[in-house]
């Protein structure tokens, strides 16, 4: 099983997806922000950063994410997060649709572009729909797994802009579990921590 660490900067959203006991038994480590220096990634293979993180936080520890990664680590990263932090990242802001699933014969407009793709053993795309923010553009060369209808990345890996493992998403699976609503995010993270603790990511 991988050695993963999941980010936490205080907040109750954090506390309780990272202290869930069926998500914690995947982590070897829950870091709090604050007190990490340079080195606190090193024994991880994978580092997880949570949605809405405070930028001066991220500012402070994105070179030790950046470094993570040229060395070969895999990082997670929920939500859509500073350019500086995750490498060739393009995004497009969109309005978000919170009630599309009230409309008739409704739709949430999201494809999966690679359903033999490993990560698709453990959830479906039913289970990674609930709203989003908005779509990235990936480099040339990332592997996109689900889309809007025109293409835009909800999901991808880049295993192509460093040494390093990038999983990108416009998702934030613990922010809705971690305030006790959006059922789907808890099926999400009910087959993504496996996957990633002992899935194919390749």
């Amino acid at each position: 099983m991988r050695k993963i660490a999941a980010l936490y900067a205080g907040v109750s959203y954090q506390y309780r997806s990272w202290n869930e006991p069926k998500y914690n038994r995947y982590l070897s480590d829950i870091l709090y922000i604050p007190e990490l220096t340079e080195t606190s990634f090193d024994e991880y293979d994978v580092i997880i950063v949570p949605s809405r993180l405070h930028a001066g936080l991220l500012e402070r520890i994105t070179p030790w994410i950046r470094r993570f990664a040229d060395n070969g680590g895999t990082v997670v990263l929920f939500w859509p997060q500073s350019s500086d932090c995750v490498p060739l990242q393009n995004w497009e802001d969109r309005p978000t649709n919170f009630w599309w699933w009230l409309d008739k014969d409704a739709k949430s407009g999201l494809e999966l572009q690679q359903p033999e793709h490993n990560l698709f053993k453990y959830l479906t795309l039913e289970d990674a729909t609930w709203h989003y923010h908005g779509v990235f553009w990936p480099p040339a060369g990332a592997e996109v797994l689900i889309t809007t209808e025109d293409n835009g990345a909800i999901l991808y890996i880049d295993k192509v802009s460093t040494a390093g493992t990038w999983i990108v998403t416009t998702l934030d699976p613990e922010f809705h579990y971690g305030s006790y609503f959006m059922p789907a995010t808890e099926r999400f993270l009910d087959g993504f921590f496996p996957w990633l603790a002992e899935g194919s990511i390749a």
